[in-house]
C-alpha cells in the first residue's frame, strides 16, 4: 500500500482509502455483516484511512466503522464529518461527541466539515474545532466541499492549528476541481481528499483498452490510480465487498507513465 501525507501534519495515510457512504442504511443484519468484515479486510491490506459522516444513514455509517474497528484503533485513521446544519460553536461540540459515541472511540484523527453555510460565521466553527483539538477529541480539522475562497477563511479562522485537507468530488469524469481547487491544495499543501474517485460507478469504457492489457488492470484500479497520479490527493473509494476493497487495494501496485495518464 501507498501513503501520503497528510497537509502540513506529518502523518501518513494510504493513498487509497475506504469511503461508507450508505453503510447501516439497510436494515440488514447480513449486509452490516459484511460491511464490517469488508472494512477489517481493507485494514489488514494497509488501507487505513476510512471516511466516514454523521448524517451517513443517520449516524449508523459511524457505528458500523465503529464495530470493524473495535480493538485496532491504533491501526486506523479515522475521518468524519459535521453536518451544514451544526456548525454553530455548541452544536459542533454536541456533533463531535455523538460521532465519537457511535464509533465507539475517545477521538477522531480527522474532523471535517461536511458542507460550508453561509449562515454561521466560519469563525464559530473553526473556534469550536480548535478547542476539540484542544481537549483532545480530535486531531486534525478538515473541510468538504469548499472552494479556494472558503478554504482561505477557513484557514484565517483558525489561530493555532491548519486545515489539514478538503473533501471534494473528483474522478476521470468529474474534473472541475482541478481548475483551481486542486492547484490550491497542491501550493498550501493540503491534502485533496477524492470521494467517487469511480464516478458513482460510472465506470465502463472510460479506460483506454491499452493501459488496462499493459498493465493488468481493471478499469476501477485504472481510474483510481489516475485520480492519485497528484501526490496532494488521496482517493476514498466506497467498497462494501471484499472483492472490491482487494480491488482497490492493488490499484497501486505500479504508476502508469506520464503520457499515459494523459492518454486517459
Amino acid at each position: 500500500m501507498e501513503y501520503r501525507q497528510l497537509g502540513r501534519t506529518g502523518e501518513k495515510i494510504s493513498t487509497i482509502g475506504m469511503g461508507t457512504w450508505r453503510f447501516g442504511t439497510a436494515d440488514n443484519s447480513k449486509e452490516r455483516e459484511n460491511q464490517v468484515l469488508s472494512l477489517r479486510r481493507g485494514i489488514e491490506l494497509g488501507m487505513n484511512l476510512i471516511d466516514t459522516a454523521e448524517i451517513y444513514a443517520s449516524g449508523r455509517s459511524e457505528e458500523v466503522v465503529g464495530e470493524a474497528i473495535k480493538d485496532i484503533r491504533d491501526k486506523v485513521f479515522i475521518a468524519t464529518k459535521v453536518a451544514p446544519g451544526h456548525l454553530r460553536h455548541d452544536d459542533v461540540t454536541r456533533a463531535c461527541r455523538a460521532s465519537l459515541r457511535r464509533l465507539g472511540t475517545s477521538y477522531a484523527d480527522l474532523y471535517q466539515v461536511h458542507w460550508p453555510n453561509p449562515i454561521v460565521p466560519i469563525r464559530d466553527t473553526m473556534s469550536a474545532m480548535e478547542k476539540l483539538v484542544q481537549d483532545g477529541l480530535i486531531r486534525y480539522i478538515g473541510v468538504s466541499n469548499f472552494s479556494v475562497k472558503e478554504t482561505d477563511a477557513a484557514r484565517a479562522a483558525l489561530t493555532h492549528n491548519e486545515i489539514a485537507s478538503n473533501q471534494v468530488e473528483y474522478s476521470l469524469r468529474k474534473r472541475e476541481v482541478e481548475r483551481d481547487i486542486l492547484p490550491y491544495c497542491v501550493k498550501e499543501k493540503v491534502t485533496l481528499i477524492a470521494y467517487s474517485p469511480l464516478d458513482r460507478g460510472n465506470i465502463a469504457n472510460s479506460v483506454p483498452r491499452s493501459i488496462l492489457q499493459t498493465y493488468h488492470m481493471t478499469p476501477a484500479q485504472a481510474m483510481l490510480n489516475w485520480v492519485t497520479r497528484n501526490e496532494q490527493v488521496v482517493a476514498i473509494p466506497k467498497a462494501a465487498d471484499k472483492a472490491h476493497i482487494e480491488e482497490n487495494a492493488s490499484s497501486m501496485s505500479v504508476r502508469f507513465k506520464a503520457a499515459e495518464y494523459e492518454q486517459m
